[in-house]
């Protein structure tokens, strides 16, 4: 099994300067705890990811507003990430490297083409991907 077989490809994406409001109602509507952050939703290349720990735990927690912008509390490079032929195993071991539960895919242009939930890896036969754009 590869990445691609993983991923739930195209997925959403927000902006360094989205809100974090705006990153937490797309959240929230597509029923995901992890965006990539890219410059250009167009061009799709990765800059960061912004998670649902990132918003409690950077923004709120630390007494921020919702409409603090996300290059403010997003996880910059050096990233995680994965092209679509990577195996599962390596898949595995980028996350365990790098204690994240979710990994972006990238193409050979560093675009990103998907993203892998932790749970994905865990049981892929049994966990059906969410609906992406």
């Amino acid at each position: 099994m590869f990445a691609r077989d993983l991923m739930t490809p195209d997925p959403f994406t927000v902006t360094p300067s989205d809100s974090i409001q705006r990153a937490a109602e797309v959240m929230r509507n597509v029923d995901v705890g992890c965006l990539p952050v890219v410059h250009d939703p167009k061009g799709r290349v990765l800059v960061g990811m912004i998670t649902d720990r990132d918003i409690v735990v950077r923004c709120v927690a630390a007494g921020h507003g919702a409409g603090c912008t996300v290059a403010a509390h997003m996880t910059t490079p050096p990233l995680r990430t994965v092209p679509p032929d990577a195996s599962a195993l390596d898949v595995i071991e980028q996350m365990e490297e790098g204690n994240v539960r979710r990994i972006a895919v990238l193409n050979s242009d560093n675009r990103v083409v998907g993203i892998i939930a932790q749970r994905r890896v865990a049981a892929p036969e049994r966990t059906s991907a969410p609906v992406a754009r």
